[in-house]
């Protein structure tokens, strides 16, 4: 079967039997649907999914953390590699790192804006909602004009300083780390509109499909853009700040090589803690009022309460 028509058959998978109350629940599904954790209970588990080398082998003891860490639990396939939570610090860090340094040519200035934004819309929608009808071309299309507008947007601060040669504070490292965090929230809420157009799934507590919200669409893909904003916005500001303050300490008069090692470690250090806090803002399978949803989702059930994936 084609990506195209995996994607085109995927409501028809969710939705098969469910008038026979046969539907198969996803096992990483009901764990998230069952399991009502604290954010602290939720950053904990986090911290243990977010191992860096779930990239490529699973060394985590529980094999059912192996699945939470691998499997999409809106498709029930395997995340591809690059893309699963716990790459992204490794591949992230990265371009946060040199996005925020002084730019030394126009390559230093745009590859690392355009790496960062290039792989931010791919781990959007590789980990956003599977439940809505849609064609691979449609999605491709609407990656590519996520991805090239938060480029440019991106690079505004840049723009701005060559136009008017600014070197204050305020223009070198505030107004970058704003804008950095402003565009990694817009460019979620972008390359995963479609989901706010056509709706994703919401469930009951047994994981039966009750139909497609276009409410609870917006309501994941605004939770995943504050979540976003958070940790972009975040892990490139305390670096800054504590650079400030590094560089007026004698340590760096007599060590001036060490300012980016420096850095570069606190750069490390803060997404490190960001991304899971980040992601534990807000449950991987969300809750929502049946009552704030369309009339006729509402009419399907007696449940006050039901339930959608949010993503990442």
């Amino acid at each position: 079967m084609s990506l195209e028509q995996e994607d085109e058959a995927q409501p028809e998978r969710l939705l098969r039997g469910s008038d026979a109350g046969a539907y198969f629940i996803e096992p990483n599904v009901r764990f998230w649907i069952n399991e009502r954790q604290s954010f602290i209970q939720r950053f904990l588990q986090w911290t243990e999914l977010l191992d860096p080398t779930n990239v490529f082998i699973s060394v985590i003891q529980e094999a059912w953390k192996r699945s939470l860490s691998t499997v999409h639990p809106d498709s029930s396939n395997l995340i591809p590699n690059l893309f699963r939570p716990a790459a992204f610090l490794p591949f992230v860090v990265p371009a946060v790192f040199f996005s925020m340094m002084p730019p030394k040519g126009i390559k230093s200035m745009i590859l690392p804006k355009v790496y960062l934004y290039g792989y931010l819309t791919a781990f959007s929608i590789t980990n956003g909602n599977r439940s809505y009808t849609c064609h691979t071309l449609e999605r491709s299309f609407l990656g590519l004009a996520a991805f090239a507008s938060s480029s440019f947007f991106g690079l505004m601060p840049n723009f701005i300083q060559m136009k008017f040669a600014s070197n204050t504070f305020f223009m070198k490292r505030i107004l970058p780390v704003a804008i950095q965090a402003q565009v990694s929230a817009m460019n979620v809420l972008t390359c995963r509109s479609l989901e706010t157009a056509n709706g994703i799934a919401v469930m009951d507590k047994e994981g039966h499909v009750l139909g497609y919200s276009r409410i609870a669409g917006e309501k994941a893909v605004r939770e995943t853009a504050v979540s976003r904003g958070v940790l972009v916005g975040t892990s490139a500001v305390i670096p800054e700040v504590f650079t400030y303050f590094f560089k007026r300490t004698p340590f760096l008069l007599t060590n001036a090589g060490s300012l980016w090692i420096w850095k570069l470690a606190c750069t490390v250090g803060s997404m490190g803690l960001m991304l899971p806090i980040s992601f534990s803002l807000f449950p991987q399978i969300g809750r929502i009022q049946c009552s704030h949803l369309e009339e006729d989702i509402q009419s399907l059930t007696e449940e006050t309460e039901l339930f959608y994936h949010r993503g990442l």
